[in-house]
């Protein structure tokens, strides 16, 4: 495939991910959207603010959703992402704290890639607690010629300040000629302990079939896909190819990406107000809502990480998952 120069690739990506329908009702922002969630859900709920903090104790203690790997590691249903980190949006101590608290709720998988210049940052804020988190990182896809997958595990490595990586991925398939010399690279780090499994990222139901056709291509544990309410395309291809095969999506941009007005939208501002909780903890629960999905929502806030924590715990009815479905349609072709 043509090679895609990393801004332009990434730049696509967003746009799609970011294109919502317009409402005819006045949005709220989120500062907004909580207020009301106090006033509202107190009384509309009966946990209120109460729910919460036990929505929260659950996290903490390991009892919310989560997801099976192809290889039969369980991971949580809820991680975090990590591309804007590290950048001086906020302060670092400011970010650190966020991606702590997340692993003090129970969002022990944290996302990075080697393009992200965040792999160093994730690095000082898992200090310490290396042994509690399940770590993910992605090779870009011209890095991978000749023994090129073994020195960006190495550099990644590095930078993360670990002796290995629980998941490496394939951050595109755009540019690879030889699927099959980077799937024996990656069973190689496997052999050598440096990571502990595969897997890939971006990969449509075409890329998926012919790795699948290469000898231990079908060992992959996860593609990464851009997914939530506002985006839900994979549903009608990629995402039924990965759950008849077991294999679970790890779902970016769960909360619509850069600019999104998804957390605006007034159903998720009813149906959180109903359950005392946010709008982003409501959109990330209807992300995981089947078990055959992990989202890695991205926050320099340890505020906003634990709104987003409450999914964990968090079941949506059936009359509220029609609602989104309502209010966000499965798009047509």
């Amino acid at each position: 495939m043509r090679q895609r120069n990393h801004f332009a690739t990434e730049n696509v990506w967003r746009g799609r991910r970011d294109r919502m329908k317009s409402k005819d009702m006045r949005l709220l922002n989120r500062r907004e959207f909580n207020a009301l969630c106090v006033a509202v859900g107190s009384l509309a709920s009966p946990t209120g603010a109460a729910g919460l903090d036990a929505a929260a104790g659950a996290a903490s203690t390991g009892a919310g959703r989560t997801a099976k790997l192809r290889d039969g590691t369980v991971v949580p249903a809820l991680g975090q992402g990590s591309a804007g980190l590290g950048k001086g949006k906020h302060p670092q101590a400011v970010e650190e704290e966020a991606v702590r608290t997340g692993l003090s709720l129970g969002m022990t998988l944290i996302d990075t890639a080697e393009v992200y210049g965040s792999e160093e940052f994730i690095g000082r804020a898992i200090a310490g607690q290396r042994d509690r988190v399940f770590l993910v990182s992605k090779v870009w896809p011209s890095h991978v010629a000749g023994n090129g997958v073994m020195r960006a595990c190495e550099a990644s490595l590095e930078r993360l300040g670990t002796d290995h990586l629980d998941l490496y991925l394939l951050h595109w398939p755009n540019g690879v000629t030889n699927l099959s010399s980077v799937v024996a690279a990656f069973e190689d780090l496997r052999s050598a302990a440096k990571i502990r499994a595969w897997g890939v990222s971006n990969f449509k139901v075409s890329d998926m079939e012919d790795l699948f056709h290469i000898p231990k291509g079908d060992s992959c544990a996860t593609n990464q896909l851009p997914y939530s309410l506002g985006d839900r395309g994979i549903e009608r291809d990629v995402l039924p190819w990965c759950e008849q095969h077991g294999m679970p999506v790890m779902a970016y941009s769960p909360l619509g990406g850069t600019g999104a007005s998804l957390l605006r939208d007034p159903t998720l501002v009813r149906i959180g107000a109903a359950h005392g909780c946010s709008a982003a903890a409501v959109a990330l629960a209807w992300t995981i809502r089947n078990g055959n999905v992990i989202a890695i929502p991205e926050s320099g806030s340890a505020a906003h990480v634990k709104e987003n924590a409450i999914a964990l715990s968090l079941t949506l009815t059936p009359q509220e998952l029609q609602s989104l479905d309502a209010a966000y349609p499965l798009p047509n072709r």
